[in-house]
């Protein structure tokens, strides 16, 4: 095999496939990056069969070929190359040398034969923009499970309607979820996703209005972007029933400016996080919000001016769960629904429903 490209279309391909280059794992052929000639120019496969990534780029072929070469060594030494265009040799014995300008290394690939193929994806399938998916994913990822002892709560679910789309996530403290309008399958789809793997797909989602295809089978979902496809597992069980535990009424609404309440939490956490617990209390008396935290240290108070309906009230959270829903909202005000200092707050928009996060308060003295 023998071929030429450019650097930097290799060294962005690269960036984007290693996001499934397996580490540490007890096949090392999965800690490797397929390269093998195509039609199309420079396939660039890799997969730790939780995840796969495919890419093609443009490539001048002196002899067609297949190889799979060291991913993480190959990605570092494509990154420090000197010139705008890389060659590489592969020997029969798979011996890989690569030229750019004056420099010259050889490293030693892995015969292809073992490296396995990508899982086959039909389905239901349709397409939204790259920068929609993106958001719904970066929205919502902060509020899966990190304890493995639930796995489907350590992925987000994926709900898909002929009209709409909602990503949830929740790990039994809090609850994120966003919706969109979309043109999806008449027949709906459901599934979930892993967090690490979203993660992964997000990053290499543009800010573009350019389309992504998803596609869904029974196991697995493939995402074509341009020349890129990407195929994930997903996550077997059931998912909560999460429209169940969404509160449909409230005793308490609270309007507030978002930075507002975002700076002031922010500057009680120099105190809370002094403390064991890291809380913070809003008590709601009239058109005013005071944010209260305190530890050993000492304590803090500050005042906001708020819109209310509904009763007085005095409740605790955790600072890092409010901080995360504040910092995944972009709109000036933003909701705040209670019913009693120990039920969950719902946060939404002043106006429309387009996203929801719920989060459950800490039972403290004098709360």
């Amino acid at each position: 095999m023998r071929f030429t490209c450019d650097t930097n279309e290799l060294n962005a391909s690269l960036s984007v496939v290693s996001r499934a280059l397996a580490v540490r794992s007890p096949k090392p052929i999965l800690e490797g990056i397929l390269f093998e000639s195509c039609d199309e120019g420079l396939r660039l496969t890799c997969t730790d069969l939780a995840l796969g990534i495919e890419t093609v780029i443009p490539a001048v072929f002196a002899e067609e070929g297949r190889v799979v070469l060291p991913g993480k060594l190959l990605c570092e030494i494509v990154r420090k190359l000197p010139a705008d265009t890389v060659e590489f040799r592969i020997s029969d014995r798979l011996q890989t040398t690569i030229r750019s300008a004056s420099f010259r290394t050889t490293i030693t690939g892995l015969d292809p034969v073992e490296y396995p193929e990508l899982p086959g994806v039909e389905g239901q399938s349709f397409s939204m923009p790259q920068s929609m998916l993106r958001d719904m994913i970066g929205h919502t990822l902060f509020a899966i499970a990190v304890d493995e002892s639930r796995p489907i709560l350590t992925g987000c679910l994926l709900e898909i309607g002929a009209d709409e789309m909602r990503v949830v996530a929740l790990d039994g403290f809090r609850l994120a979820m966003r919706r969109e309008a979309i043109s999806g399958p008449a027949a709906g789809v459901s599934a979930v996703v892993g967090g690490k793997v979203l993660g992964d797909i997000a990053k290499i989602l543009g800010d573009k209005e350019d389309d992504v295809e998803l596609c869904f089978s029974r196991s697995h979902v493939k995402l074509d972007i341009g020349g890129t496809h990407i195929v994930a597992r997903l996550l077997e069980g059931e998912f909560i029933h999460y429209r169940q535990i969404l509160p449909q009424e409230w005793q308490t609404l609270v309007t507030i400016n978002r930075t507002e309440l975002a700076s002031a939490i922010d500057r009680a956490s120099l105190i809370a996080r002094e403390g064991k617990s890291n809380l913070v209390r809003f008590r709601i008396d009239g058109e005013m919000m005071t944010v209260t935290s305190n530890s050993e240290m000492g304590d803090v108070e500050e005042s906001i001016s708020v819109t209310t309906e509904g009763k007085d009230l005095t409740i605790a959270f955790n600072i890092r769960y409010i901080t995360d829903v504040l910092k995944a909202v972009a709109d000036d005000e933003v909701a705040m629904r209670f019913n009693s200092n120990v039920s969950p707050c719902v946060i939404c928009p002043t106006e429309g429903d387009s996203y929801l996060y719920l989060v459950l308060p800490v039972r403290v003295f004098g709360a």
